[in-house]
């Protein structure tokens, strides 16, 4: 496993000695560079990259054990007392508690939307028919094909760059007439001009905490990152993460859910694909979160049992069964 200091900061006077900043892992990716930049920039601490067997490989995600891949590492450095925290997409963790490290902090969110991008600067609907469009999730291709049963998805894995350079390649193999990207990351890297159309969460829900971030630090260290946390953003993730967990999906299932705040209300709706796009099943509730002791779980529980009883199950590949 690769481990690469970077970006290091000025030592900084912790406890009444001199002492070094505090290390943060990230992965090694331009992205999670970006994003995790932005962190070390409000800690003072400095970045230490870390390769993941899911950043090795070009194999589906589903092939490598999900989107858990990308944390394994990350995680494995801070148990291993290698770093002090680690910075993850939110989408990318697992939802089972891992025993010695705590979800420590969730910044505030960033843009939950997906975004296409397109070689002749169209929206989804003006595509051609037959339109090759490229993504590697599976929730993107059952939407893609929801709106459009007559394009060809197109399965792509690669770096946000990698992924763009298909739309203007001269190999009629790689060439692509779109990609599907979630606009935070294309924000981040300061490539949303890249974007043709930023697709409405209403119609087109994301992966549950998709342009969040977990800090994670070993249990007892929360204090460190404390400054990070914005509840409004950890509710919002965790009430979607709870969906996912309460229907046993995993990265392959065709899920999307979006949380939102609205006059004091935390809103939640939750909607379930077949695979080919043919189908979907939707559930919404809503509640004060002063009113739950446990707001995002109380709130996700409802959405997924509602789920669960309309046949989502049977929809599309979840571990969970009915209620």
């Amino acid at each position: 496993m690769l481990r690469e200091r970077a970006c290091g900061l000025q030592a900084g006077d912790r406890g009444g000695g001199t002492v070094s900043a505090l290390r943060l892992g990230t992965r090694g990716s331009a992205l999670a560079m970006a994003q995790a930049g932005a962190v070390a920039k409000r800690l003072g601490a400095e970045l230490v990259a870390i390769e993941s067997e899911g950043d090795r490989s070009s194999a589906p995600l589903a092939d490598l054990g999900g989107a858990g891949v990308f944390a394994a590492a990350l995680r494995e450095a801070l148990l291993a007392g290698e770093v002090d925290a680690v910075v993850h997409s939110y989408k990318d963790l697992p939802t089972t508690p891992l025993p010695g490290l705590t979800v420590a902090a969730v910044p505030k969110r960033a843009d939950a939307r997906d975004a296409l991008c397109t070689s002749a600067g169209r929206d989804l609907d003006s595509l051609p028919e037959g339109a090759r469009v490229g993504t590697g999730s599976p929730r993107r291709r059952a939407q893609l094909l929801s709106r459009r049963p007559d394009l060809e998805v197109v399965d792509i894995r690669g770096n946000i760059d990698t992924r763009l350079g298909r739309l203007d390649s001269d190999d009629p193999e790689r060439r692509l007439d779109a990609i599907v990207l979630a606009a935070a990351g294309l924000e981040r890297l300061g490539r949303l001009d890249a974007a043709t159309e930023v697709l409405s969460l209403t119609s087109w829900p994301t992966a549950p905490a998709q342009g969040a971030l977990a800090v994670e630090t070993r249990t007892g260290d929360e204090k460190l990152v404390a400054k990070l946390e914005h509840r409004p953003s950890r509710l919002a993730a965790e009430a979607e993460r709870g969906v996912l967990a309460r229907l046993e999906a995993g990265c392959a299932a065709p899920l999307g859910a979006t949380a939102l705040f609205d006059d004091g209300l935390l809103f939640l709706s939750a909607r379930v694909y077949a695979l080919d796009g043919s189908a979907q099943l939707t559930a919404s509730h809503a509640l004060y979160p002063e009113d739950a002791r446990d707001p995002a779980g109380e709130l996700a529980a409802r959405v997924a049992d509602e789920l669960l009883a309309a046949g989502a199950a049977d929809l599309a590949p979840l571990g969970g069964g009915r209620p």
